[in-house]
């Protein structure tokens, strides 16, 4: 039975209003199952710190389990992925990182463009590092870090969790502005990286406080400087890079990213639950006590920094010519 073309718009009209409200539902009730953050590092480094987190607080607040799935390798290319290809409906959340800036440049195939295809939902860190050398090292600041380095060309390895992670390219970095030679060793996270430095298998790496902190106060890694352009409260007597190599900054950051077209009330859900964690007094001395500061704002304020950060970093890429390989 043919419909008059009347009813017909009627009835398709009907529909998609009912689709709009069925929508519109949907994500008021968000959560209604567990939610994955999916993170691109092995656990024990500063990525997984952050998602540890921030992690049971979205759970405690939205009534829904936020698990935790490390899925390293790729220089979280592997994790991000897999977001990139996951529902938009803010069940597949990603922690994403400066790596996820830096990668933009180092990696020339890559099946996603990160800024195109990650929504930013909020930031969460800002993770000063600090240059640390195993006590075995007979150095303890950073002009004697250099000479030892251009004494010793070569001889002295870097970890990292990666190429172009934040140890990576923070390393590059003071490479180019003080013209040592360091051979870099990655690692499939900061977490073993970490471990391998304590061992004294490796000799130094630009760590990050939120993983490394509790070590240099204990004594059992020696902190030079700080990557940040000033002190840090946690750590008062450690001067920054800056003081010895002018113009030397930089910091680690972390937030949330979900998949492209994830809908906004999600995105502002998620935020507004981020933020009010920031805010929290706990929350805050917890962020302290790993020597991070708070990284709060909107969705768009992520997205300004990520865009700095890629082409900020993008840069020490292309100069220092490093490769996935």
């Amino acid at each position: 039975m043919k419909l008059p073309r009347r009813n017909f718009l009627h009835l398709a009209a009907g529909a998609v209003a009912l689709s709009a409200v069925s929508r519109i539902a949907w994500t008021q009730t968000y959560p209604t199952r567990p939610v994955r953050i999916i993170v691109g590092f092995a656990p024990g480094g500063g990525n997984d710190i952050m998602a540890r987190l921030i992690g049971p607080w979205l759970s405690e607040r939205l009534g829904q389990q936020f698990v935790i799935e490390n899925r390293p390798g790729a220089g979280t290319n592997i994790a991000s992925e897999a977001v990139v290809n996951a529902s938009p409906d803010g069940y597949t959340l990603l922690l994403a990182s400066l790596p996820n800036a830096s990668n933009a440049t180092l990696y020339e195939h890559l099946k996603f463009n990160f800024i195109r295809d990650i929504t930013p939902v909020a930031g969460i860190s800002r993770d000063p590092f600090a240059i640390e050398v195993n006590p075995s090292m007979p150095i303890k600041t950073v002009p004697e870090f250099i000479a030892y380095a251009k004494a010793n060309p070569g001889k002295i390895n870097m970890a990292s969790g990666g190429i172009g992670s934040g140890n990576h390219i923070f390393g590059e970095l003071f490479k180019m502005m003080t013209g040592v030679s360091l051979v870099h060793v990655p690692y499939r996270g900061a977490g073993p990286a970490l471990v391998d430095l304590l061992g004294g298998q490796v000799q130094v790496m630009f760590a990050s406080m939120s993983s490394s902190i509790e070590y240099v106060r204990a004594g059992k890694l020696r902190a030079l400087a700080v990557t940040t352009a000033t002190r840090l409260d946690a750590l008062p007597d450690i001067p920054t890079v800056g003081d010895f190599v002018p113009g030397y900054e930089a910091s680690f950051w972390t937030g949330i990213g979900a998949p492209k077209n994830t809908p906004a009330k999600i995105v502002d859900k998620i935020n507004t639950e981020i933020n009010a964690a920031l805010a929290d007094l706990k929350m805050k001395a917890r962020l302290a006590e790993l020597g991070v500061t708070a990284l709060p704002g909107s969705p768009a304020d992520f997205n300004k920094l990520i865009a700095a950060e890629t082409e900020k970093w993008g840069k020490v890429v292309r100069a220092a010519n490093i490769t996935p390989d």
